[in-house]
């Protein structure tokens, strides 16, 4: 794949109009204000480095999931005054995606300055399943540019207008946050150093069925922890009260322990949990064996003795891959679990493991919490995509840069 820095190098990008596909799909509280800007930072590396090289530099990405039309709780506006703090440079923002608005901020820019294009998903070609209405999207996207880069890792899982077929009609590369993506997770797939520590959590074990198949291949030990763990202890025949449980999916996770123990893969799981009355930080709680949930306590977190066990696999370890918080770490009593293991990985950090947080909720969880992105080797902008990427799927956004 042609990179960004292939184009900067070649010297030829001064007064082309540069289309980015960012990832700039940040949490907003209900006042329209920034809450983590993560993938903004992430993101400005690659239009810094465009802008610098004298590119006109339009931007397109999306936020929150609207229907194909605008609705102004996901505008873009709050995003384009922070890319512009970030790049210490004005940001101009078009109020439509590829109207009048678009057209006119893309022919009003000069060499170096930069555009933002409003939120992509305000139009129904961006996601559209039929191909010509989503060939036709990407159309009108291609006009304002001469040559495309695609650096939203959190979106080449997806077979959407900005993130491939614009891919289709302009000549394309590849930018440095998504080059460094792949480039992590290659590591973690191939010539992996070890011990491989995987610590898997989040609500949903049928989020992560595809990876925990393909990971039993390569993981030394996986630690199961959060929603998720309850559909494995129910596997084992415990009671899990009123925990989160995909009953659906106990039969298929009792396949998996038995493979693991096949393959020589040790599977964690928590011992002790910490249980309360309802999902509420105010709601009666304590901490009781996880064999032995009572049937009107819901499980939120991991407890403290699973906390320390978790803690000690990974100590060792020189490969870490994480995603997914060990409980319901945005309530304070809750939070323990997921800051343990997060001290964990920070520690193995220190001692020269490669660690990767896998995005969404679990790089959430480590800003929440006080970590800084730099106590860990990386922190990934795309959950889905590192997963389908770990699962060893291909990523449409991916390889259409490959033609």
């Amino acid at each position: 794949m042609k990179t960004a820095h292939d184009l900067i190098q070649g010297g030829a990008l001064r007064g082309q109009r540069v289309l980015v596909r960012s990832d700039l799909n940040v949490p907003l509280d209900s006042e329209g204000t920034i809450t983590d800007d993560g993938r903004v930072r992430a993101s400005v590396p690659t239009i810094k480095a465009l802008s610098e090289a004298g590119a006109r530099v339009v931007v397109c990405a999306h936020l929150g999931r609207p229907k194909g039309a605008p609705e102004a709780r996901y505008s873009l506006a709050p995003v384009a005054r922070r890319l512009g703090e970030l790049l210490g440079t004005p940001v101009t923002f078009a109020t439509d995606t590829v109207g009048e608005s678009a057209r006119s901020a893309v022919a009003g820019l000069g060499d170096g300055q930069v555009a933002l294009l409003e939120n992509l998903r305000f139009n129904p070609g961006e996601t559209s399943k039929d191909d010509a209405v989503r060939g036709g999207f990407a159309g009108e996207l291609a006009t304002l540019a001469d040559v495309f880069v695609s650096d939203g890792f959190g979106v080449v899982h997806r077979r959407q207008a900005s993130v491939y077929d614009v891919a289709l009609l302009l000549p394309h590369a590849v930018g440095g946050l998504v080059q460094t993506e792949v480039e992590v997770l290659r590591r973690l797939t191939e010539s992996v150093e070890r011990p491989y520590a995987v610590v898997l959590g989040g609500a949903k074990v049928s989020d992560k069925l595809g990876v925990i198949a393909n990971l039993m291949q390569t993981a030394d030990r996986l630690l199961i922890g959060g929603g998720m763990s309850f559909t494995f202890l129910a596997a084992q025949g415990h009671e899990v009260g009123k925990s989160l449980l995909e009953a659906d999916q106990i039969d298929v996770v009792k396949g998996y322990l038995a493979q693991a123990e096949e393959l020589g893969v040790e599977i964690i799981l928590p011992t002790d949990i910490v249980v309360a009355t309802a999902f509420s930080a105010e709601a009666e709680h304590s901490v009781v064996d996880a064999h032995s949930i009572p049937a009107d306590r819901m499980g939120l977190d991991i407890g403290p003795e699973s906390a320390r066990a978790f803690a000690a696999k990974l100590a060792d370890a020189r490969t870490v891959f994480w995603n997914g918080p060990m409980g319901a770490f945005e309530m304070a009593p809750y939070a323990a679990g997921t800051l343990v293991v997060a001290q964990a990985l920070a520690e193995a950090t220190s001692k020269g493991a490669l660690t990767v947080i896998g995005g969404g909720d679990s790089a959430a969880a480590v800003r929440q919490l006080g970590f800084e992105d730099s106590q860990f080797g990386h922190i990934s902008t795309g959950g889905g995509a590192s997963l389908e990427y770990l699962e060893g799927k291909a990523l449409p956004g991916l390889t259409v840069l490959e033609g």
